[in-house]
């Protein structure tokens, strides 16, 4: 179900992509302290990259990023990253390190796969609920009403219907 839920969220921000012109994914929005939609796009992207491309390695670190401007100035670069991470994206569980910048670079701490995957997700899924505020003045784009909403409260609001 992670793997489903993880694609499914990739794919989201792919169909986003692909109704926004380049002008619209870099244009500064004042709701998001005049960020960009492409820039929030590349943060997502380039966590999930520090997470597969140091899969083997074993150690992540999500500080050390290489911060592609070309990823939040171009969306169909952002488009092809996504549609390869799709393809990585399903791999075995195993530990993994995990370290970061504001502790110490050698004090890691332990995690796995599947733990870095749930947390790839949600983070995701709180830069597309800030994505969705920029989206307000474009009101030709269409997003389904599970972009930007955490699985939990999609859980929580099905139960309240019934």
């Amino acid at each position: 179900m992670l793997i489903k839920s993880i694609k499914n969220n990739l794919s989201e921000n792919i169909e986003l992509l692909r109704q926004l012109t380049n002008d619209e994914f870099t244009q500064k929005n004042p709701e998001l302290s005049n960020a960009t939609i492409g820039e929030h796009m590349r943060h997502i992207i380039e966590l999930f990259g520090c997470l597969f491309e140091n899969y083997d390695y074993g150690l992540i670190n999500y500080d050390d990023r290489k911060r592609d401007v070309l990823l939040q100035t171009d969306k169909n670069e952002s488009i092809a990253i996504i549609e390869k991470y799709l393809l990585e994206l399903d791999k075995p569980n195993k530990p993994l390190s995990l370290t970061h910048n504001c502790f110490s670079p050698i004090e890691l701490l332990q995690t796995n796969y599947f733990r870095e995957l749930i947390y790839n997700l949600e983070h995701s899924i709180h830069h597309q609920a800030l994505i969705k505020v920029a989206l307000h003045s474009l009101p030709h784009i269409k997003i389904p009403s599970t972009f930007g909403v955490a699985p939990s409260t999609l859980e929580y609001r099905k139960q309240c219907a019934q």
